[in-house]
């Protein structure tokens, strides 16, 4: 069976790169980055640190829109990506029971929720892709070429490279 959790997890880190990549092409190329992809950018990466801090009861060393720069982007992403693909692939394999565990917290504006441990992780990844489009309409809008982070793209590559090396894909 096909662990989605786990590869939307992956899927998170892959996309995420694949932006900070394009990202620091487009400044090697001599872009200035629209403020609005950094700002929205900032809080896909806020969200994931802020998600992880629920996930293991720990602070959280981001604001929910805190704004970061093209470095600080970097810096998050190292800090929050590959924790919560980990965090979702031994959830899903080695603590099964973890994903039904209920998470209790309160949310930037003060309101209290309890979410189940895998709604959060299918939550992550479906936020994150939703603001990564609104980075590329602010990448289009400033009249720079965005980049394709879609899960079926992720997919497409993720087969290419098995078949390359003739192993199974995720």
């Amino acid at each position: 069976m096909i662990n989605t959790i786990e590869k939307l997890g992956a899927y998170t880190v892959w996309a995420n790169a694949t932006l900070l990549r394009h990202l620091d092409g487009l400044v090697a190329e001599g872009a200035a980055l629209p403020h609005g992809a950094l700002r929205i950018f900032s809080h896909v990466l806020n969200a994931q640190a802020i998600w992880l801090g629920r996930l293991t009861n720990t602070p959280s060393p981001v604001k929910v829109w805190q704004e970061h720069d093209l470095a600080g982007l970097h810096h998050w992403h190292e800090q929050t990506s590959a924790r919560f693909h980990q965090y979702s692939a031994e959830a899903t394999t080695t603590s099964p029971a973890e994903l039904e565990r209920l998470i209790t917290y309160t949310n930037s504006v003060g309101e209290g929720y309890t979410s189940q441990v895998s709604d959060i992780l299918t939550h992550v990844p479906v936020h994150g892709n939703y603001h990564r489009a609104q980075v590329a309409k602010e990448l289009r809008a400033a009249g720079l070429e965005p980049i394709n982070t879609d899960f079926i793209t992720y997919c497409r590559e993720l087969s290419a490279k098995a078949q390359a090396a003739e192993v199974p894909s995720l």
